[in-house]
């Protein structure tokens, strides 16, 4: 049995605007549309491949109040793409944002609802991720992270330190998932949540299962009768677990 991260749900008062961003930012097309909720995915795309983690946009009421804890960084080639994609993202409706980032050679925008997001300088580790070089979460613990995260998927840790643990899809594809030490604490539901599927054949219920005994623990966020099973991390990180396919 194994669980993939195969999206990102990012929460938003539009889905439509936000979405549309995203589509623009990454070069992806929006794949589906509903009442509420925008998919992207990159051009010709597959769904589910390990070589992106696509995003899905759902609307929420609630505005974003605090800082995201998971957000995702931009790869670039070299400091004239860098330069050009900031400037690129600033015409589709990008701010500046300052999270006491100081002096540091990636650039920290916000999209037009203030969700948080880096252009990274370009680095070798990044020249094969797509668009999306990581996908960063807040923690306490890298390592207590790297533990759990490491035994919830089939994503092999390269790295875990006290400050930081990475971890990446076993084929060496897409981007990397890191969890970074802050000393922030989690006070509200993330606006930001990833979303892990059992491939084809294997036992939702059995994943959840199994999950518990990590360490996870059952999240209620008014979801009603869905067919995924929201739970949360031993740091109170929501994500869901979604059906096989």
């Amino acid at each position: 049995m194994a669980l993939r991260l195969v999206q990102i749900a990012m929460n938003a008062q539009d889905d439509s605007v936000v979405g549309q961003f995203w589509a623009e930012a990454l070069g992806w097309v929006v794949s589906s549309e509903e009442p509420g909720v925008t998919n992207l995915e990159p051009p010709g795309f597959v769904y589910p491949d390990p070589t992106a983690v696509c995003i899905d946009v759902i609307r929420v009421p609630e505005p974003k109040t605090v800082k995201n804890r998971v957000h995702v960084d931009l790869a670039t080639a070299s400091a004239a793409h860098q330069a050009d994609l900031v400037a690129r993202l600033k015409d589709l409706g990008a701010k500046p944002a300052d999270v006491g980032q100081g002096d540091v050679s990636w650039t920290v925008l916000a999209d037009p609802e203030g969700n948080e997001f880096c252009v990274l300088a370009p680095h070798s580790a990044y020249q094969d991720t797509g668009p999306i070089a990581e996908v960063v979460a807040d923690c306490a613990d890298p390592r207590a992270m790297a533990r759990f995260w490491g035994e919830a998927m089939d994503w092999t840790v390269h790295q875990v330190t006290d400050d930081h643990a990475v971890l990446r899809c076993a084929q060496g594809v897409g981007p990397y998932l890191l969890f970074l030490r802050t000393p922030d604490v989690k006070t509200v539901k993330n606006r930001v949540h990833l979303d892990l599927r059992p491939y084809p054949g294997d036992d939702q219920a059995a994943e959840v299962a199994r999950l518990r005994a990590l360490g996870a623990t059952d999240v209620d966020l008014g979801q009603g009768d869905v067919p995924w099973t929201c739970l949360a991390d031993p740091e109170g990180n929501e994500f869901d677990v979604l059906t096989p396919r």
